[in-house]
């Protein structure tokens, strides 16, 4: 059995030493195993660092974007490259322990190919533990998807399912939602979740929103649907409105035409039309850049690789 070791790094030149030792650790010595960095265009020296530990342990590998695409770009990269019998993705800055990997796999074992990492009591901000549950919630919703945010990217995943979700086309990369598209049996475990070792999340509220409404647009058709019952509605309040005063003309009722309530609808009607428009709209431009099928990354540089070429991923 081989296994691969995932973590996409950004800005974290600190933690890296601390990590590859604490992997290292958690691992049975008969394991035949690879640590993947994926470098996903710090600001920092985290590159550098990552070189530094490649010259040292030669089943660390690095892999450096030319820019950053984003820590789901850098999963599906590591993914890319792993060999693997299993494969366990895990954050860089040491939040997923990694004494818990072989719970994972004693787990996976059992008969399951994706085995999730439950973090049911949370080492973060109550404000982020807050805006993280709202997130997944409205997230969910919106998407027609179950969502559990004590459960992250952190788990064991078999190489079936590995290779599944590289064989999905899309643009816009959602690790924990494509595992959900693609099947297999599952499981979860309850694992620690540690403080930060250092440094602060570089998920900003920003970021979060960013990602949240591209994998809204990606994977789910129910804003359409929601505007659609939106139009509907507005629809049957103006027949019965207009019905209302129909009525009202008949009966000889009906006094000076009221200009507030003429721009009230006008605008209101205008907001909704325009509103549907831009959600369409929304749409075409995501079809627009699947279309002209960029790659996901851009890969600069590799270390340890038996082909250590610049490439692109699909």
């Amino acid at each position: 059995m081989t296994l691969s070791i995932i973590s996409p790094v950004y800005q974290a030149q600190f933690m890296l030493d601390e990590l590859v030792k604490a992997v290292i650790n958690s691992l049975d010595s008969q394991m035949q195993y690879e640590i993947i960095l994926v470098e996903d265009g710090s600001r920092d020296e985290s590159w550098k660092k990552i070189k530094e530990i490649c010259s040292t342990y030669k089943n660390v590998k690095g892999v450096k974007f030319s820019r950053n695409f984003g820590q789901h770009s850098a999963i599906t990269a590591g993914l890319k490259e792993s060999i693997g019998d299993w494969v366990v993705i895990m954050d860089c800055d040491l939040q997923d322990d990694p004494s818990e990997i072989s719970n994972l796999y004693k787990e996976a074992k059992l008969g399951y190919d994706i085995v999730y990492a439950q973090r049911t009591i949370r080492n973060d901000s109550m404000l982020k533990k807050l805006s993280s549950f709202l997130f997944y919630k409205l997230f969910g919703y919106l998407t027609d998807t179950r969502q559990d945010h004590s459960i992250g990217n952190f788990g064991i995943y078999s190489r079936c399912v590995v290779d599944s979700v590289l064989s999905m086309g899309d643009n816009i990369r959602f690790f924990p939602i494509m595992l959900q598209w693609v099947g297999f049996k599952e499981s979860k475990i309850i694992v620690n979740h540690n403080p930060r070792t250092s440094g602060n999340s570089t998920y900003s509220l920003k970021k979060l929103l960013s990602l949240g409404f591209n994998n809204i647009i990606a994977f789910s058709e129910k804003p359409l649907k929601i505007v659609i019952k939106i139009g509907f509605y507005c629809s049957i309040i103006s027949f019965l409105t207009g019905l209302y005063f129909l009525f009202k003309y008949i009966t000889g009722s009906v006094s000076v035409t009221g200009f507030t309530s003429l721009i009230i609808s006008i605008w209101f009607l205008s907001g909704i039309i325009i509103s549907i428009l831009g959600i369409i709209g929304i749409y075409l431009g995501k079809m627009f850049n699947q279309v002209k099928g960029r790659p996901l990354y851009i890969v600069e540089e590799k270390i340890n690789f038996h082909d250590n070429s610049k490439s692109l991923g699909k």
